[in-house]
């Protein structure tokens, strides 16, 4: 949600030209309002050329727009010419979002990378801002409409107030519905520590942001429980799950959260997932795991108890003991998760199963 405001200040500044004048008109006759406007707007042009490094087009097309129509105004002394002119900039506004919208070329994100190159898009907030700019079509498509309704049938006051002020209040009102619905959001988020190649804690991230493919380095946990047996305990993952879902995996796997050791984490996911108390269990080794979408450290536990583990049926799909034999057996078929694979490889390393 807070990339919205980013992105508002692409238009912004081809905006400001507009703003300036309806501003100035209030004070200034309308030839000098008109100069004072057009002055602004070749400033704001030559700051953004100066200061990215390419001229905004957007800036140029609204600032000689607005002397077309405000110098036809002052020529013919009607200014029907002048109050559609912010109609047919919007137009073209109206026709970018809905392009970015519901087609799939985004060009409200072509123009916000050129300002912010160094700004990586996850799909997550790819997704959030497209919707956004579903909004601001809406929002935008009918504040258009009500700007020719008032240049035709309305006082010039009645069609100040509507092309300035009132898109403005209305899109305030919006920006600051979303600032707190994502205040809201922020309280109830699960944070996650972000670490260094060393294991360092640098910061934290959300589970999202670290499920991204933004490949953060966070911690996990993974126990593998064994019983008198020594069988282990295998779990089967909910079909509801973004990675993975429907395969058999380690007895328990969680996130580390933010401020959170890894044992005080294994305490409280064993015993969310599967109701076992794993005060005893060892820590083996860790290793760094990468896939497509994410990055961990993976701290390695196992756990030598005849407790019948307990599922959680809104963690867990189920969950059983194997022998090792159909471990084995089962390995490289797409039964398991490529971690667990991966993982039980330097497990029979580290322990003796005989």
């Amino acid at each position: 949600m807070q990339n919205a405001f980013k992105y508002l200040k692409v238009f912004l500044p081809g905006l400001l030209p507009l703003l300036v004048f309806i501003v100035a008109d209030e004070f200034l006759s309308t030839t000098n309002a008109l100069i004072f406007a057009l002055a602004s707007g070749a400033l704001v042009f030559a700051f953004t050329w100066i200061r990215y490094g390419k001229p905004d087009r957007f800036i140029l097309f609204d600032t000689l727009l607005l002397g077309i129509f405000g110098g036809i105004s002052i020529v013919l002394h009607n200014d029907l010419f002048f109050k559609l002119k912010p109609g047919i900039i919007q137009i073209i506004l109206v026709a970018i979002l809905a392009i970015s919208a519901y087609s799939p070329r985004n060009i409200v994100l072509a123009m916000a990378k050129r300002y912010m190159p160094d700004q990586e898009i996850a799909e997550s907030q790819l997704q959030q801002l497209r919707q956004q700019i579903k909004i601001m079509f809406w929002i935008f498509g009918a504040h258009t409409l009500l700007i020719f309704y008032s240049a035709f049938y309305m006082s010039s006051e009645a069609w100040a107030f509507i092309s300035g002020g009132l898109f403005y209040i209305v899109a305030g009102i919006w920006f600051l519905v979303i600032f707190i619905r994502n205040k809201l959001s922020l309280m109830n988020t699960e944070w996650l520590p972000v670490l260094n190649d060393k294991g360092h804690v640098v910061g934290k991230a959300t589970r999202d942001q670290v499920h991204s493919g933004s490949k953060v380095l966070h911690p996990v946990v993974h126990l593998h429980l064994f019983n008198a047996k020594g069988e282990l305990y295998v779990q089967k993952r909910s079909n509801t799950k973004k990675i993975q879902p429907g395969k058999w995996d380690t007895s328990v796997g969680g996130h580390v959260s933010f401020k959170e050791s890894p044992q005080q984490s294994l305490m409280r996911e064993t015993k969310e997932e599967i109701d076992i108390i794993a005060t005893d269990a060892k820590l083996l080794f860790t290793y760094l795991w990468e896939s497509q979408i994410e990055r961990e450290l993976v701290y390695v536990y196992a756990l030598v108890n005849d407790m019948q583990p307990t599922p959680h049926k809104k963690e867990l799909a189920g969950g059983r003991f194997m022998t090792l034999a159909e471990v084995k057996k089962n390995l490289g078929k797409s039964f398991f998760t490529p971690n667990f694979e991966h993982e039980f490889d330097m497990l029979i390393k580290k322990i003796d199963f005989k």
